[in-house]
């Protein structure tokens, strides 16, 4: 970089920084904008044993131990049979689990 010697460059030189600054801060509000709608997203996909999973797979367990059919159980929640169907794995892992400590 060349050395300012006088006021006229040293006024030329703070100009340009002061532009230079102004595009930056631009340029980190609109970063910031584009964090905030990232920070605000809703995550993607099936979210695992939330309270909601909890409290669907707590009826899924009483209402399948007393007999009720996939179907009936995915009506009775509102949700689809393939859904459903998660739950079973899942309710079969954990009795497997159960067992093997048995």
């Amino acid at each position: 970089m060349k050395k300012i010697t006088t006021l006229e460059e040293a006024l030329k030189r703070i100009e340009k920084l002061e532009k230079e600054n102004a595009e930056l801060k631009e340029a980190n509000a609109d970063l910031k904008e584009e964090l905030e709608y990232f920070k605000k997203r809703k995550a993607c996909g099936r979210q695992r044993h939330n309270a909601k999973w909890m409290a669907i797979y707590n009826d899924f367990v009483i209402c399948h131990e007393q007999g009720m059919t996939m179907v009936e159980i995915a009506k009775r929640n509102g949700i689809s049979e393939r859904s459903i169907y998660r739950y079973k794995a899942y309710y079969d892992e954990m009795q497997k689990k159960k067992k093997g400590k048995s």
